[in-house]
């Protein structure tokens, strides 16, 4: 774990190659590794993480294209590691809710360890007893969508038919 000086660790990533048109391809990304020192610079509130599960949703398809107005989401920068939603272990804090040791999901890097500068957009996990891998998917975005969707905006009653039109995607699965 880190020390004062912070241990020196091999960090795989994940890179980002360059804007693609149509569908990603396999050589639109590369993995690479890098040395990393399992510290936090000096006058940081973030975090370091070691990352335990990465999710790969359909939105991250569209950061993949060099996009020309504005959307929720940024591109990924090229030569930059793809980001994305994950789970991690943390390693070092400075930031109050978080502290070493605990198991959080938010907005990461996908690679090995990352320095997580906007905390705020992680949450800790309390529920240890289900598999952390859930918090990519089921007890995230999808399953909350899905979850949602059905029974608060459909709301169906006993004896209803429910017709799911395409249960082959992220949400729509759940749904089913």
């Amino acid at each position: 774990m880190a020390g004062d000086d912070g241990e020196a660790v091999r960090n795989k990533q994940v890179i980002f190659r360059d804007y693609v048109s149509g569908f990603p391809k396999e050589t639109d990304m590369e993995v690479r590794e890098s040395a990393m020192k399992l510290r936090l610079p000096e006058g940081s509130n973030g975090i370091l993480v070691k990352n335990l599960y990465l999710s790969c949703d359909p939105y991250m398809r569209n950061r993949m294209k060099k996009l020309d107005v504005p959307s929720y989401r940024d591109s990924f920068q090229p030569g930059s590691p793809i980001t994305g939603y994950g789970v991690a272990r943390v390693l070092e804090s400075r930031h109050p809710n978080f502290k070493k040791g605990d198991l959080l999901w938010g907005f990461t890097g996908w690679e090995e360890y990352s320095l997580i500068t906007a905390p705020e957009t992680c949450f800790k996990i309390a529920h240890a007893d289900v598999p952390l891998s859930y918090y990519t998917g089921l007890l995230r975005m999808p399953g909350m969508t899905a979850y949602a969707g059905f029974f608060k905006v459909c709301s169906p009653k006993k004896g209803e038919t429910i017709f799911i039109s395409a249960a082959s995607g992220a949400v729509d699965q759940l749904v089913g």
